[in-house]
């Protein structure tokens, strides 16, 4: 079976986390435009550089500087037989050029996969992140009890929080999420592609929760 999948829901929600499960379970190439972006920001690229200079205040990147850095990233695998997208799209305007995109290529979305989220939850998972400076592993001060000195325990590097992660720009990025990105929901479920996930709980129980749903759309 071929499985295109979007991962859709709030910054915070876990998208990363079972999107990189997945793409181990199902074989298919996983796709973060974070993941993309943070990338591209090491390599010095000016779209990269860019769109961060909007997402650090909390602000979406205009559709236009997205969706060309986006087709960029999507050209780079093969998508026949399936993908996991993260991050893209956010916006309807940017959902209608993800659709003309595939077409062009002769593929459909399989599902939209929308985590179930509370407010609440989302600031303590995204305000509570710490980032190793050197080996990028993430912690968060809430759920692993860190001291104001903690080091990685990985490789005892320093750990910072990023600037996108500080209390006020989340609290930007879910009010900005809801003016600009929920409307994918009623998009999406018009087309009979959105199925809702509960994403409290373990990573284990949210994983079982997706492929409980991808069976029953199977």
């Amino acid at each position: 079976m071929k499985t295109h999948l979007v991962l859709f829901g709030p910054p915070g929600a876990g998208k990363g986390t079972q999107g990189q499960f997945l793409s181990k379970d199902l074989g298919i190439p996983f796709i973060s435009s974070g993941d993309a972006l943070r990338e591209g920001i090491n390599k010095k690229s000016e779209t990269a550089e860019k769109m961060y200079s909007f997402i650090k205040n909390g602000e979406l990147v205009p559709d236009i500087v997205v969706e060309e850095f986006m087709s960029k990233i999507l050209d780079q695998h093969t998508l026949d037989k399936g993908f996991i997208l993260d991050g893209f799209p956010r916006t309807v305007h940017q959902a209608e050029f993800l659709n003309i995109y595939l077409s062009k290529i002769n593929v459909n979305l399989y599902a939209v996969i929308f985590f179930l989220i509370p407010k609440e939850e989302i600031v303590k998972r995204i305000s509570g992140r710490r980032t190793c400076e050197h080996c990028n592993a993430v912690y968060n001060i809430y759920f692993n009890s860190l001291k104001d000195d903690a080091k990685c325990e990985r490789c005892g590097g320093n750990l910072a929080q990023r600037e996108d992660d500080k209390e006020e720009v989340v609290i930007r990025r879910i009010e900005v999420y809801e003016e600009k990105t929920e409307p994918l929901i009623a998009y999406y479920k018009n087309k009979g592609l959105l199925s809702e996930v509960d994403a409290l709980g373990t990573v284990e129980d949210v994983s079982k929760r997706i492929k409980e749903v991808l069976s029953d759309r199977a």
